[in-house]
């Protein structure tokens, strides 16, 4: 069961405070929870999306969910090498995640990219952030790794956005 308070469960050797190691524990657990909600979004948009922009569309979403779930990994294995428990369950993602709720019933495919762009810019900026508190930790590995999902993440926004024609 997901809390808001997360403590270390495992030892490990790595050297930082258990608070710091708690803390990111609790930071990666919310971004776990984001991305893999990312994940099941993409999926549903690369397998409902229709029109004149279908294969490039359906590809587009099928790469963010392949790299949603390689991101979420990266982020659990983190949190586990930290001694804290990467919840990844369905109920765990449902309770923590922060995106948008996903609509089921969406007609045109440019509400797709918009839905998907939402939830990358979401994911990614919330990355962001999170790094300036893993540099304030000195947790430099957890402040790397938020720093490439985010340039990772902010260039499949811009695969994204630049499916719209917006000025």
């Amino acid at each position: 069961m997901t809390s808001n308070e997360l403590h270390t469960r495992h030892r490990t050797r790595v050297d930082l405070p258990e608070n710091t190691r708690a803390a990111m524990g609790l930071i990666l657990n919310e971004r776990l929870a984001d991305f893999l909600d990312l994940e099941r979004q993409a999926k549903q948009a690369h397998w409902n999306v229709r029109g004149p922009h279908f294969q490039p569309l359906h590809e587009l979403f099928d790469a963010v969910a392949t790299l949603a779930v390689g991101w979420a990994d990266d982020l659990a294995e983190r949190a586990v090498q930290l001694g804290v428990v990467a919840e990844g369950t369905v109920q765990a993602v449902a309770e923590r995640s922060e995106l948008p709720r996903c609509p089921t019933n969406v007609e045109h495919s440019h509400e797709w990219v918009h839905i998907i762009a939402e939830a990358l810019a979401f994911c990614a900026n919330a990355a962001r952030a999170d790094i300036k508190e893993a540099v304030a930790a000195e947790d430099d590995i957890t402040a790397d790794l938020l720093t490439r999902i985010t340039g990772e993440a902010d260039k499949q926004l811009w695969f994204g956005e630049a499916q719209l024609d917006e000025r």
